[in-house]
């Protein structure tokens, strides 16, 4: 389930990025690849101060997009980190039971080496 979880998070992600782009390309006058770049450096909270919104709902959209966009990066990235330690616990689990087997195997062989071919 945590798969379809970071999925659907990363499909919100690329809409709300998606959005964005579009959203200051037609509010702000600015090319793509501009309205592109303000909306991943807001997302990431970088912020470099190059391109500033300058409309009054540009600054208004730019309010929106940290909001929700910034849930949806801490989403996903609380759900990547989720879903990695769940997935290292399980590969530990499976390595301390496979060295238990191993040591149980090892201890069988020995008690029968002690009691010989005869036993």
């Amino acid at each position: 389930m945590s798969r379809e979880i970071i999925l659907y998070l990363f499909g919100t992600l690329v809409t709300i990025v998606a959005g964005g782009t579009v959203f200051f390309h037609f509010v702000e006058g600015w090319s793509w690849l501009d309205s592109y770049f303000f909306t991943v450096v807001t997302l990431s909270t970088v912020g470099y101060g190059s391109l500033v919104p300058v409309t009054a709902v540009g600054k208004i959209g730019t309010t929106v997009l940290i909001f929700f966009g910034l849930i949806v990066v801490a989403a996903v990235i609380q759900q990547i980190g989720s879903f990695t330690l769940k997935n290292r616990i399980k590969a530990r689990e499976a390595l301390l039971e496979a060295r238990h087997r191993a040591a149980e195997a090892e201890k069988r062989a020995n008690a029968a080496l002690e009691k010989g071919p005869d036993a």
